[in-house]
């Protein structure tokens, strides 16, 4: 095994970045079930208006900076290095997502939805990333 990389900081690493991702999913998900479960979006496999995507886009935007944040705070070494590494992720995710329900009906939203996720995802991971860089120098 290579010295600079042990296998224990390798775990590190990958947990880093998992942890960022599985927040924000966990994050998104819950929210949108307890959104439905208020009222405050219809039932599940009902249209929703443009502006509850904008609240959706708005709440994911803000759990996927919070990933990159978690990421670049847990990461052994190299904190941006494995932000970098969880934008990526987000953004292969975003554009599946994006292709798997561009013609799937308007329950799953109007086209600006998924093309704003995929627009927001690189973007926000480096904000949270950011973030905890900053955080880090201030302690």
């Amino acid at each position: 095994m290579d010295e600079r990389h042990p296998p224990r900081r390798i775990l590190r690493s990958v947990g880093a970045v998992l942890a960022g991702f599985f927040a924000t999913f966990i994050l998104s998900i819950a929210t949108d079930v307890v959104l439905h479960a208020i009222g405050v979006f219809p039932p599940w496999g009902q249209p929703m208006s443009n502006a509850l995507f904008a609240l959706a886009t708005a709440y994911r935007t803000i759990y996927t900076v919070a990933g990159g944040y978690i990421t670049a705070r847990l990461a052994p070494d190299r904190p941006m290095a494995h932000v970098w590494a969880l934008a990526i992720i987000g953004l292969v995710a975003a554009l599946a997502g994006t292709l798997a329900t561009w013609s799937a009906g308007p329950e799953f939203g109007p086209k600006w939805y998924p093309l704003a996720l995929v627009a927001l995802a690189l973007p926000s991971v480096w904000a949270g990333g950011k973030l905890a860089r900053r955080a880090t120098a201030e302690n």
